[in-house]
């Protein structure tokens, strides 16, 4: 009998859970995850028990691999490097033909991820900033889900549509989502609350000003002087020269990761990407 298995819906919780307990700092974001793919996440037994588990989450033309996780009991027997190739094979499995997978992988496991079929893109740079209020663009206002143009633009930069996901990202109770538009969409992002402070994702936007703006906007939202975090990937050197003079401090990084060609994605409007554990 196989351990594998597929994940109820509680046990998506646990994992974030044990995620926080290693210092990923997730926010509240279970049923947002459920709602994308409720076949997305499985796991692996022992002894009757959950040992570990993670993402393996079908957009239809791209799959993507995260939230993998074993429980540090369960560690350094091979357990972790059956599940994450059993995980790999099935999102393959799930896709169609040659559709590619992402992921994004800590620096530490990368030369094992590129044992099984997968490479380096680029790195992604989570930034700590404090936030500040300044006063809003009248270009910017609240969005209260995926209308109009939004799914085409956020297609642009993650590279696959995502309308599942979209909804219930946009829409949570403690999410908070703005777009900028003057003649059009411009950009648009979303803050919500993790374990510790604030986390900004996606924050998608045409330029430097308009990343600014939302980002302002945003802050508006949380106290003055709160912790907020954003995942800058340095494949928009733009993103990273701004994060700087905002004062932003590193204080983590990972690689993403593609197993086979990847996505079409417009990295230029990618200034913080919208969440390492479903892309």
């Amino acid at each position: 009998m196989s351990p594998f298995r597929a994940l109820v819906r509680e046990e998506v919780d646990l994992l974030i859970d044990w995620a926080a307990a290693e210092g990923w700092n997730p926010g509240r974001d279970a049923d947002a995850f459920w709602a994308t793919d409720p076949r997305g996440f499985v796991g692996v037994d022992v002894d009757g028990q959950l040992a570990g588990g993670g993402a393996v989450i079908d957009y239809g033309t791209l799959g993507f691999m995260g939230l993998f996780i074993v429980r540090p009991e369960f560690r350094g027997a091979g357990l972790g490097r059956r599940l994450w190739y059993y995980r790999r094979d099935l999102l393959l499995e799930r896709l169609p033909p040659g559709a590619p997978l992402a992921m994004d992988g800590v620096k530490a496991m990368e030369p094992f991820y590129a044992e099984g079929g997968f490479r380096s893109a680029h790195d992604q740079h989570r930034m700590r900033l404090v936030a500040t209020h300044d006063q809003v663009s009248p270009h910017v206002r609240a969005l209260s889900g995926p209308v109009g143009s939004l799914g085409q633009y956020d297609a642009r930069c993650f590279g696959a549509h995502r309308p599942r996901f979209l909804s219930p990202w946009l829409t949570q109770d403690d999410h908070r989502a703005v777009a900028y538009l003057d003649d059009r969409l411009r950009g648009y992002a979303v803050i919500r609350p993790c374990r510790s402070g604030y986390k900004i994702g996606p924050l998608f936007a045409d330029d430097v000003g308009c990343a600014h703006a939302l980002l302002v906007a945003l802050l508006a939202h949380v106290p003055p002087g709160s912790e907020v975090f954003i995942d800058v990937p340095d494949a928009n050197a733009a993103a990273m020269d701004w994060a700087a003079e905002l004062g932003g401090q590193e204080v983590f990084s990972c690689a993403r990761m593609y197993y086979g060609r990847p996505p079409v994605t417009d990295w230029s409007r990618v200034f913080g990407v919208t969440t390492l554990e479903l892309g």
